[in-house]
Parts: structure tokens; sequence; C-alpha cells
């Protein structure tokens, strides 16, 4: 029997369910053999359908004509939640864009587990915007309009660093004050938590929590930064006019960031460009960015790109085959330019985690354990840093992308079990 609620991480670049049953939190398959769930949308406009997940993101590869959006945790607390856009000559609100991932992400969870969900418990980054309270309490509140749009009764929520916290603490022998980091898609989030085995069953666990702190970088900026120090100028990116001014860089921030790319194909944008190509100096490069828009191939093109992150976390390099843009072009990409591409933004993780131990009190020799998780916290240079800053901690490895989501079921149990 499992209890009629569930932890829910809605992530940037992909989204998990839990439940607890059998006195353990259990990450439910959401598609396929799979407990992570791509948070992408891909609205077919050949099959006139809707796909979620990796069978989106294969039909818009697939070649099917369309609109692809991702990133949609990225919409919170922006301007843009109140809008809406065009998809398949429809308007499409951005509130029920949302609620229709969730909902289906509530859909696929109770069928795993064979029972409905009404409650659930869903994971929040320390700050959905960086300093900007009445910003950051819209986007968790406009975050439950969505979970109850979607058909959830009861929400509640919880940062998602403690929920990891949890989760690493269903697993410890003896008490350990541990630093929490979490890299996901949209944010870096950190707590620093007491945690020991006499103290798991408790609900309010307000004196253990010493410090949460958070930046909004994460993943998707790993990919947008590598995208533009070393992709993007293979399209004209910070080459010149005739009058030695720069190209716009407008285009290029645009197709680098995930939630923008469509915004690029846009006819005003076209006409923009056409105009700028007359006095462009290194015309061949301008005529790859036309081949990306005219092909409205830039979620393609970020999809490599993130794919190549991923392989640098665990090779020196790796090879950009962009056939998509020109026959036979290839870009070899360095773990070292990698590197200095995400240098200032790894900076801000490491000042924020700093920042976040001065106003603990709290020493870095005092800490025990650096628990990492989250799709990003592979990132060597991220470790590097991490480990320079807290050298004498033990750092353990958690599911990067279930640790949450099993945590958030864990505090599901405990405030509705």
């Amino acid at each position: 029997m499992v209890i009629p609620a569930c932890g829910v991480d809605f992530g940037t670049s992909n989204s998990t369910v839990a439940c607890f049953r059998a006195g353990q939190s259990q990450l439910l398959m959401l598609e396929d053999d799979k407990a992570t769930l791509p948070s992408v949308v891909f609205f077919n406009a050949e099959e006139e359908s809707t796909a979620f997940g990796r069978a989106a993101i294969g039909e818009y590869l697939d070649g099917y004509e369309g609109r692809l959006m991702r990133s949609l945790k990225s919409l919170l607390g922006t301007s843009l939640m109140n809008g809406q856009t065009e998809v398949n000559g429809r308007a499409l609100r951005f509130i029920d864009l949302l609620s229709s991932f969730i909902g289906t992400l509530k859909q696929r969870a109770e069928q795993q587990a064979g029972q409905a969900f009404s409650r659930a418990v869903f994971g929040r980054p320390v700050f959905f915007i960086d300093d900007d309270p009445v910003a950051d309490q819209l986007a968790q509140d406009t975050l439950a309009d969505v979970a109850r749009r979607a058909g959830f009764q009861e929400v509640a929520f919880q940062f998602e660093p403690i929920a990891a916290a949890f989760d690493y603490e269903s697993r410890i022998e003896r008490e350990e004050l541990v630093l929490i980091v979490d890299i996901g898609g949209g944010t870096s989030d950190f707590s620093l938590v007491r945690l020991s085995p006499q103290r798991r069953h408790l609900l309010d666990r307000r004196d253990d929590i010493l410090a949460n702190g958070g930046v909004h970088i994460g993943g998707t900026d790993f990919d947008k930064q590598l995208s533009l120090h070393s992709v993007m100028p293979l399209l004209g990116y910070r080459t010149r006019l005739k009058n030695n001014a720069e190209v716009p860089s407008g285009y290029y921030f645009n197709l680098a960031t995930w939630h923008t790319i469509n915004f690029a194909y846009t006819r005003k944008m076209l006409a923009d460009l056409q105009g700028v190509y007359v006095d462009a100096l290194e015309r061949d490069k301008l005529d790859r960015l036309f081949s990306v828009i005219n092909k409205r191939a830039g979620h393609w093109l970020a999809i490599q790109v993130e794919a190549a992150k991923i392989a640098l976390s665990d090779s020196e390099a790796h090879l950009l085959a962009l056939d998509e843009i020109a026959d036979g072009l290839t870009h070899q990409l360095t773990r070292s330019q990698f590197d200095e591409a995400i240098a200032r933004q790894i900076d801000s993780v490491t000042q924020t985690i700093d920042r976040l131990l001065q106003d603990a009190g709290i020493a870095a020799a005092q800490i025990d354990t650096v628990f990492f998780t989250g799709g990003a916290s592979a990132v060597p240079l991220l470790r590097e840093r991490v480990a320079a800053l807290l050298p004498q901690a033990a750092k353990v490895e958690g599911d990067r992308y279930g640790s949450i989501g099993s945590g958030l079921a864990l505090d599901a149990m405990r405030r509705f079990g």
C-alpha cells in the first residue's frame, strides 16, 4: 500500500517522481524503464500530437515539423509566465504548458505506482530568482498553482538540497555535519545540515539546518557558456562588420540559451540579420548562422553542445560533428576550453559556498562530508574547486538525478503518511 502522496522533483533538465513504500523511497519509472523524464515537450505539427521527454527529443531529431520546448522551469518567476506563445498556429499560455508537463508526470507516476497521488511535496531551489524575494515567492506560488491545475489537491515545498540531505541521511550510521552540493540544470543550491540516524524520523528539522544558500547557475548555464565560447564563433559570434563593430550578439545568445532558441526564428530577427550580412567581413560564418536558423536547428545544436559538456566531464577532448550546419563541418573541443568557458560561473558557485560557511560560523575543517547531487555536479572544474575549499571533508556521490526525488518522497511520508 502506497500513501496517497509523492515527492516531485520538477527539474530544469530532468524530472523525477518518488513514493514511499516497503519502508523506503522508490523512484517511479516515468519513461520506459527510466526514472527520469527530460523536461522537454514537442508539439508535432505533422501528427498534431504532443510528446514528452526522450520521445519529444526523438521526434524533433527525426525531423518532424513542430515546436520543441525545454528548460520549462526557467519560466517560473519571470514575466513570461503571464504570457503565451504560438504553437502550431495556436496560442498556448505558458502556465498551461507547465500544467500539461506536471500533469504528465503525475499520470505516469500514478500508473507505475498503481495508486493515485492527491498530495505532493515539490522540490524547489533555494532561490528561484536571485536577490528578489518577491519574484522568488511568486515563482513558488506559480508552481503551486500549476501543481493544483495538474490535479494535486495539497502541495508542500522543500528545498532541493534539504531533500537530498534526507536521502543521504537514510544511509548513514553516525552523526555528520554535511554540506549538500546540488548542481542542477538551472540552479546551484547548498545546505549545511546536521544529520544522524537518530534524527531521521523527526518531522521538524529546523534546528538541524545550519544554513541554506544558492545561486541561479546550473548545467544549462554551463551549456550556454561552452556554446558562446567555443561553438558560436563558428557562426560569426564576435566577428566584425565593415565599420569594425561586432556582429550583434543577440542572435547568438538566443541560440545558446535553451528557453530563447525559438526567438531566433522570428521574421524580424531574420530581416535584421539579412541587413547585418551586407556589412559582415566573414560572411562564410554568417552563412552557417543562416543555415541554423533556416533549418530551425537551434535545439539540435544545443543538444550537441550539451552532449559535449557531458563528454568533457569524462574525457579531455570531444569532436563535434556539425554536418547539419555545413557538410563536413567538425570542431574539436577540449576540457581546457570548457574550463575557461565556465570559470566565472564556477567562481560564483564557490563564492556562494564560502559565504554560506561564513554566515553559519562554520570552519571548513568542521565539515565531515560533502554530498554531491544534481546532473551538473560531475563537472570536473566544479569538483576540483569544491575539494580545494573543503580539503578535509569526505566526498560522497549521490544519485545525480534521483537523490532529490527520493528525499522528497521521505518528506512526503513524514508530512502526509
